[in-house]
């Protein structure tokens, strides 16, 4: 009896740690968002007009930059959409970093032309101008109002995204950057209703883009993947996501940068910044971005160029609390970690990473971006406030992220 009686004591301990466990994990529901359409492959633009007229739009606002526009791209998406039976406006005032300027000038032609639907047309500058607009004109106010986590209340207008870069995956996310002209702070918008209903991807849009363009996209697109894998919030299916984009990104960056024209190596760069951006879609970001917004806002530097800089000095950060994921991605780079410990073979990865930004012409440092020491107590302070960082794998305060931005320096 005296064994029976241990016997049940020991499975009701054990029952009542797996209720726990049950409980905890009830708690860790995670959701997974993605555009209800998406387009991939040569010739995947001249779709454009037949998906946005399933989305119901009837006169359409085409948020671009004046560079696209110059060049006849925006035009070429204008005639597909006209062709289909429908209205379309160019607006190509969306600048890199996008202003809440920007958005606002966007907001008064939606409204005169009355436009019921908007496509953007671009890399993330225009994708993210598009979803402010979006955001203003179905939820009325200022887009300052809605920085955050799921501040809208009300959808965007049918919203169609096509991608002309291999970097951002603005086209298929729930984010939106916008910079506040008042404080030179970028504003994070987070919000599964800023999802586009459509994202196309046509590696022949990207074809034209210039070695460094190529490589700052790049690098950004292997950054979200690199964050999303060591986030806190990862899943199994971001997981594998992020890694096969790092696996991509690492086989073809360098011949895309080398050769402009190789469309297989645009192709597999497009499918890498796709997976890339599911990933971070759904598992977040880290420090990097967090950092990358402050100097973007204070400085106006390349997106993509900053976060590659300061993608090293953040790993190096996080390897302690993530070093068997660091170990993973230097073997998605093709690194031999055979025999090593788990924190050598993570090294071995950041190792790979910093080569490759090297091999394809990243700047040294924050240095060469015109970034200045006497600004990094306010950057720092600026980044420990970004909803960005709330998932990275070691928390920082100040002085952490000070030393990041030296390190990266």
């Amino acid at each position: 009896m005296p064994f029976d009686r241990g016997l049940s004591a020991v499975l009701h301990y054990y029952n009542a740690r797996e209720e726990k466990r049950i409980m905890a994990l009830a708690k860790q529901t995670f959701g997974f968002f993605t555009p209800a359409v998406s387009l991939h492959g040569v010739g995947s633009a001249d779709e454009a007009g037949d998906q946005a007229k399933a989305l119901g739009a009837t006169h359409l606002l085409i948020v671009t930059d004046k560079g696209l526009s110059k060049l006849g791209v925006a035009d070429q998406i204008k005639s597909q959409l006209e062709s289909a039976g429908l209205k379309a406006t160019i607006f190509d005032g969306a600048e890199p970093n996008p202003t809440d300027k920007n958005v606002a000038d966007g907001v008064k032609v939606y409204q005169e032309v009355k436009a019921d639907g908007i496509v953007s047309l671009g890399g993330g500058s225009s994708h993210d101008a598009a979803k402010a607009i979006g955001i203003v004109v179905s939820n009325g106010g200022n887009i300052r109002d809605y920085e955050g986590l799921n501040k809208l209340t009300k959808s965007l207008p049918p919203f169609l995204a096509i991608n002309t870069t291999a970097g951002t995956a603005s086209e298929l996310t729930r984010f939106a950057i916008i910079t506040n002209t008042d404080t030179h702070v970028k504003l994070a918008i987070v919000d599964w209703r800023l999802t586009p209903g459509v994202a196309i991807n046509d590696p022949l849009l990207h074809a034209g883009q210039p070695p460094k363009l190529t490589a700052s996209t790049g690098l950004d697109a292997l950054t979200h993947a690199v964050e999303a894998y060591v986030s806190t919030i990862a899943t199994p299916l971001t997981d594998a996501l992020a890694l096969k984009a790092v696996e991509l990104i690492g086989e073809w960056l360098r011949p895309a940068v080398a050769l402009g024209s190789d469309i297989e190596a645009r192709q597999q760069l497009a499918y890498a910044e796709y997976l890339a951006g599911l990933a971070f879609n759904n598992a977040s970001l880290g420090y990097v971005h967090a950092i990358a917004h402050q100097l973007g806002g204070f400085y106006n530097t390349a997106h993509g160029v900053t976060n590659a800089i300061l993608l090293p000095a953040v790993s190096e950060f996080n390897l302690i609390a993530k070093a068997r994921r660091f170990a993973d991605i230097a073997v998605a780079l093709g690194e031999d970690i055979s025999g090593l410990a788990p924190v050598d073979a993570g090294a071995k990865g950041i190792a790979a990473i910093r080569k490759l930004s090297k091999d394809v012409g990243i700047p040294a440092g924050l240095r060469d971006l015109g970034a200045k020491e006497a600004d990094f107590d306010i950057l720092a302070e600026n980044a420990l406030k970004d909803v960005c960082g709330l998932t990275n794998p070691r928390k920082a305060n100040k002085d952490d992220i000070i030393g990041i931005l030296k390190a990266a320096y």
